[in-house]
């Protein structure tokens, strides 16, 4: 089998490193299928090419390594690792400018010396993953997809049902802010938040993709969630809106790692950006707490549309 070792350390070497995708036919059969390990999704030769073709284009400089290859019989697997810079955008991701690193593996089968299955998967910690805006685990070859589709034939609650039913949660108000590549702050009003733990302390927030900071968010490693005071209505509707610049006039001031911490807020925390997934039309980002500010003013209170002040609440 060392033909073969020969011709696959070639054919990657084209078609990922110098984007000659076509040298893949020499070693892959007609009846080749491709199942992603983390998603249970398989895919044939042209999406194959497709998705490293797209991959490629998002890091030019692309480079991937075939570290080890084992056969046994029609069995065989490939160890691998990648590096590159993400520069343009993949898919609908924006690019980060960082350095991206990952490795995984590629188990398969051979029909006539030629692959006819593989299934791949990633290391589960790798970076090249969240900064990418993919899950946890998913194919090497797996363009930037959504992760949580289903079948929108599934039944279940029509819109209208599903917004009466979020009306009955109570929740706090929080302005997540960001400082952008040109040192620029930029924030945005987010209902969606969460702490997820307190050992280690991680915090979750939940961006709309069409948010015009979602693209400092995928640039940044820190973010700032401010939440804000009952004294604080009309911060809200500033950076709810898309007014250019939402921080015009009003007082913040720097984390230790630069995000913009909302003076009056009731609490404030500065957390770095750990993973990213992407659900459809947004994407959940889980940060990990480094620095927390509290004030002793009262948080304001959302619930069914309309804001109210936490101080005059009822105890049961």
């Amino acid at each position: 089998m060392s033909h073969f070792k020969e011709l696959l350390r070639s054919a990657w070497d084209a078609a990922w490193n110098s984007g000659e995708i076509d040298a893949l036919d020499e070693i892959v059969h007609p009846d080749y299928a491709l199942e992603n390990a983390g998603l249970g999704h398989s895919s044939g030769l042209a999406e194959l090419k497709a998705q490293i073709h797209a991959m490629r284009a998002a890091i030019p400089d692309l480079h991937t390594t075939v570290e080890t290859i084992i056969v046994d019989g029609d069995d065989f697997a490939i160890f691998w690792s990648a590096t590159g810079t993400f520069a343009k955008a993949f898919g609908d991701v924006p690019p980060t400018g960082r350095t991206l690193q990952a490795q995984g593996a590629v188990h398969g089968t051979l029909c006539d010396g030629r692959i006819i299955r593989e299934r791949v998967s990633w290391d589960p910690g790798v970076e090249m993953l969240a900064d990418l805006g993919t899950p946890g685990l998913g194919s090497a070859f797996e363009s930037a997809r959504v992760s949580a589709d289903t079948d929108e034939t599934d039944s279940g609650p029509d819109a209208e049902e599903l917004k009466d039913f979020n009306r009955k949660f109570v929740s706090g108000v929080t302005v997540v802010t960001v400082q952008d590549a040109s040192g620029q702050p930029r924030g945005l009003a987010v209902s969606a938040y969460m702490s997820l733990s307190l050992d280690p302390p991680l915090v979750v927030i939940c961006v709309q993709k069409t948010s015009s900071t979602y693209p400092a968010l995928f640039e940044a490693g820190y973010l700032g969630i401010n939440i804000l005071s009952h004294v604080q209505r009309q911060i809200v509707d500033r950076f709810a809106s898309k007014a250019p610049d939402k921080f015009a006039g009003l007082s913040w001031h720097p984390g230790p790692a630069g995000s913009p911490l909302l003076e009056g807020a009731s609490a404030s925390v500065e957390a770095e950006i750990k993973e990213r997934f992407r659900a459809k039309t947004h994407v959940v980002i889980i940060a990990r707490v480094r620095h927390l500010e509290i004030s002793d003013v009262d948080p304001m209170i959302y619930k069914a549309g309309k804001f109210y002040d936490s101080a005059s609440l009822a105890e049961i």
